[in-house]
């Protein structure tokens, strides 16, 4: 997709708009140290205090020096926080006093140093990171050696391995980068002067690094790096600005990352490429199939991964391919990759040539393979360095080739019995059945080795049946010699057969593992989706999410949950964990305020057992999930990469669940809220119409008897004074209606049971509602025997009275109403029928019209009413354990509402006096 040309790219105003929002970095860069840096520093920053910038120092390093020390007077030094480590104590930047204290430009020096263990961040570039965070401006300074791309050039240039490094993507955060450079010579006549170093330490770094070669190179290196950056910016402020220039589609480059010593090499060379033709770049790793990383600090496995990591942090796109059977065919889908991911180079190192028994398993190299595969594309290989052996150092040797062999105690106990049992069964067949070859016998000893051992071991299998043939079924016998012809071909062709039959059947072996393997992954991840689909709340999918993570990874895992403080809390652990301690707590909060991984395996607070990584969902991190491996010594020293594509993938699927979970409550409380608005105006409207009407009523006849008095006939009176009498009674019933369902909503009721008769209920409601009655005609139907109610009198006759009321209201002014009752569930209930001949209730409201507030939809001529008559039958019967219902009337004329109590037992007679 293309865009205008005339038009900002909308990547660069995004990134100029987060650039706004944070504070300022500017990084002095030089070449080595002594070139002036710091001092330019500092000159800087006494000019932005005369300007009246508030500026502090968070670090400075003078290394003694007069003309350094002597700018620092006038600036505000902060204290800096005391580490101690193995025994010793160490000053460091203390960047909590940094923050609270929060001056408008901070000095940080030395941007490449390593904290002392204990600090928040394990390097000092993340600490500057969080001050610009906070809308701190930082000046910093840093040598062109400690970037990590050019860590192995610098050690071939002076000999000597720089170990404080940080990833090149870390200059990317400066706004701005000032080139300190200073001339060999002068820097060498600075170095004898003793203003870079002192004593012995300025002779020893003369003789070493600071010769005149050295700091040519490293000056070279210095000003590509700013040229670089300043090409940089040139393309930002293009594509800022829409300033036309060419826009071609750009090439890729990948690199290839194996298992051997010089994995690291392989990819700082891949970054330095993608850097200088400025392109994308994606390292390749292709799986082991072991499911876990290796314990230790060198294990094959252990090297891939900090391969894998270091190209992360170089920047690249880290992808991982399945195992394949073969180098060749891993060529094969290495060659398909670029071409789908439009890659132009591919990287890929090359150790020294192997022993002929490394070749025999790998069936040729990866980089030979590529060779012959890769047409079109620019294929670089980088040789190992002189004196790495070849099982150690080949670093484009990835995976798919087999490894050198090893044998167990069950792997060589496996090729004795199968070898000895082809023996037996060979010496059995050739007494039952005089064959002329009995070759076959052990070619299936070495399947079945190959099938249960793997490769190597098949091979070994073969090589000793071969010499077991030689030596028990050939002339002469029990030698191993040869005397005929025959025998000497069928020997050499059963090892050469013996030897592909185990290739084939180990690498199907392997195969089929990995095949397995990756079928569990997928059982477990569909498990765990399904798991967390059925969950009802978050709880739920807290323990789905940990119980897998633990199963699948075999580790301890956590999941912390927000409070509403702003604070987390444990949801699950497995197992059970209700605490952390400080330290991992302390992992766990800066992971989620900052939504990065955090705690071991990280670069930020690795002291802590525990990883801890977000849960990023739409509305944001809702969680984290965290795993330890127990802090042991042979727990693996970083998540290898399958690991961690299965803690990415259950960590996603757990953000979706718990976003899920919490989208359903806000869901849930949107609707109470919905409901609660619309019965607050719905109570606004009774309480500004069906009440305020008695009201009107009432003032008016009280003012009219007020100002009329005697001037009114009596009968005029006796109207006036009828009409507040009814209007107060109503208005009374509207206000016991409210006050009954504030009873029923708070859960207030309390039920006061006895035994009443129904007939005598109908009676007492028929005397309530005389004056409503009119000219209206109320039977009462209640056969004879009809059991005792065992309700709450004063409750029940408010039921009656309101259902009759609403068959008033409702009826025509001759209707007629029916209180009606029978036995129904065979005896074990009592319906009781209340039945008028109006118009009657549309079916589709005959379930709503028990809601609050409800009312069916009629003419002008609808008698006024609050609504909630019927909804307060509804909860009095309910609490009587009663349902109630409301039907179309006899011959689908007019309504009947039915209301069914259950039969109880009738108390027992009070018993006779003994005479």
């Amino acid at each position: 997709m293309t865009r205008d040309a005339d038009r900002p790219a909308p990547e660069a105003l995004i990134e100029d708009a987060k650039r706004e929002r944070r504070g300022r970095l500017k990084i002095f860069l030089g070449a080595a140290p002594g070139v002036g840096k710091t001092y330019a520093m500092l000159e800087e920053a006494q000019r932005r205090r005369a300007e009246g910038t508030d500026v502090a120092v968070a670090v400075v390093e003078t290394h003694g020096r007069a003309e350094t020390e002597a700018l620092l007077r006038g600036l505000e030094v902060i204290p800096r926080r005391i580490l101690t480590h193995r025994g010793r104590s160490f000053p460091e930047m203390d960047l909590d006093a940094v923050l609270a204290r929060r001056p408008a430009l901070a000095l940080v020096d030395e941007f490449a140093h390593t904290n002392i263990p204990g600090a928040r961040h394990e390097k000092r570039f993340q600490d500057v990171a969080e001050l610009i965070d906070a809308g701190i401006d930082v000046l910093t300074t840093l040598n062109v050696q400690h970037l990590e791309s050019l860590n192995d050039i610098v050690q071939r240039i002076t000999r000597i391995r720089v170990r404080e490094t940080l990833p090149d993507d870390v200059l990317a955060m400066a706004d701005e980068i000032e080139l300190i450079d200073l001339p060999p010579d002068d820097l060498i006549r600075r170095l004898r002067e003793g203003k870079v170093y002192l004593g012995d330490q300025a002779r020893r770094a003369v003789l070493h690094f600071f010769s005149r070669g050295n700091l040519t190179a490293l000056r070279e290196l210095a000003l590509r790096a700013a040229a670089e950056r300043v090409d940089e910016e040139m393309i930002r402020y293009m594509r800022a600005h829409a300033v036309p220039g060419p826009w071609p589609a750009r090439e890729r480059l990948m690199v290839c990352i194996g298992t051997g010593a010089e994995a690291e090499a392989v990819v700082r060379a891949g970054r330095r490429m993608a850097d200088r033709a400025r392109l994308p770049w994606i390292a390749v790793h292709v799986e082991t199939g072991t499911g876990a990383a290796s314990a230790g600090d060198y294990t094959p496995q252990d090297r891939a991964n900090r391969a894998l990591r270091l190209a992360e942090r170089l920047g690249a796109e880290v992808t991982v391919l399945p195992r394949p059977v073969h180098a060749r065919r891993l060529a094969d889908e290495l060659v398909a990759l670029a071409r789908e991911r439009n890659v132009s180079r591919i990287v890929i190192g090359r150790a020294p040539r192997r022993p002929w028994w490394r070749r025999l398993g790998a069936g040729g190299g990866l980089a030979e393979a590529l060779v012959s595969r890769a047409t079109g594309f620019e294929l670089t290989v980088i040789a190992a360095e002189a004196g790495t052996t070849a099982a150690a150092a080949e670093p484009g040797r990835l995976q798919a080739e087999a490894p050198g062999p090893h044998f167990g105690p069950r792997e060589l106990a496996l090729i004795g019995v199968s070898v000895a049992a082809a023996a037996l069964v060979s010496t059995l067949v050739e007494m039952i059945l005089p064959l002329p070859n009995v070759s076959l016998v052990f070619l299936i000893a070495v399947l079945v080795v190959a099938v249960r051992g793997g490769l190597w071991p098949s091979i070994a299998a073969s090589v000793l049946s071969f010499f077991a043939y030689n030596f028990f079924f050939t002339v002469p016998h029990h030698t191993f010699q040869v005397s005929r012809t025959e025998d000497i071909l069928t020997i050499v062709f059963f090892l050469i057969a013996a030897a592909l039959t185990g290739n084939l059947a180990g690498r199907l072996r392997e195969r089929v593992q990995a095949e397995r393997q990756a079928a569990r992954r997928v059982g477990n991840l569909y498990d765990f989706a399904r798991k967390a689909a059925g969950a009802a709340d978050v709880d739920d999918v807290a323990w789905a999410v940990v119980s897998h993570v633990a199963r699948t990874l075999q580790c301890d895992a956590v999941l912390l949950l927000p409070e509403p403080d702003g604070g987390l809390r444990i949801g699950a652990g497995f197992p059970p964990e209700d605490r952390l301690t400080p330290a991992n707590r302390a992992a766990a909060e800066w992971a989620w305020r900052h939504e990065r991984p955090a705690g071991w395996s990280s670069d930020t607070l690795p002291a802590s057992d525990w990883l801890f990584v977000p849960m990023k969902a739409a509305r944001g991190p809702v969680g984290l999930v965290g795993v330890s491996f127990g802090g042991r010594d042979g727990r693996p020293k970083q998540l290898g990469p399958e690991q961690r594509r299965l803690l990415e993938a259950v960590v996603d699927q757990a953000a979706l669940a718990v976003d899920r979970t919490l989208l359903a409550a806000d869901i849930e409380r949107e609707r109470l809220k919905g409901e609660a608005d619309a019965l607050r105006a719905a109570l606004l409207s009774s309480i500004s119409h069906d009440l305020r009407t008695p009201l009107v009523s009432i003032i008016g006849a009280a003012s009219s008897l007020k100002s009329l008095g005697e001037a009114l006939d009596p009968g005029a009176r006796g109207e006036l004074a009828d009409t507040i009498h009814d209007e107060a009674r109503r208005l009374d019933a509207y206000v016991q209606n409210l006050l009954d369902m504030t009873r029923l909503g708070h859960g207030a009721l309390a039920l006061r049971r006895d035994w009443v008769d129904l007939a005598e209920l109908a009676g007492r409601v028929r005397g309530r509602l005389a004056r409503q009655l009119g000219g209206r005609q109320l039977d009462v139907v209640v056969p004879e025997g009809l059991p005792l109610l065992h309700v709450d009198a004063v409750l029940m006759e408010q039921v009656l009275v309101n259902l009759v009321d609403n068959a008033v209201k409702h009826g025509g002014p001759d209707g007629r109403i029916t209180i009606a009752a029978a036995l129904a569930d065979r005896g074990r209930s009592i319906d009781i029928r209340v039945e008028d001949d109006g118009p009657g209730i549309p079916e589709a409201d005959r379930e709503a019209v028990f809601d609050m507030f409800h009312r069916v939809k009629a003419g002008d001529s609808q008698p006024a009413g609050t609504g909630l008559g019927l909804a307060i039958c509804r909860g009095f019967v309910e609490a009587h354990g009663g349902t109630i219902r409301a039907e179309a009337g006899a011959g689908g004329q007019g309504t009947r509402i039915v209301i069914r109590l259950t039969v109880a037992e009738p108390p027992a007679p009070p018993p006779e006096d003994a005479e």
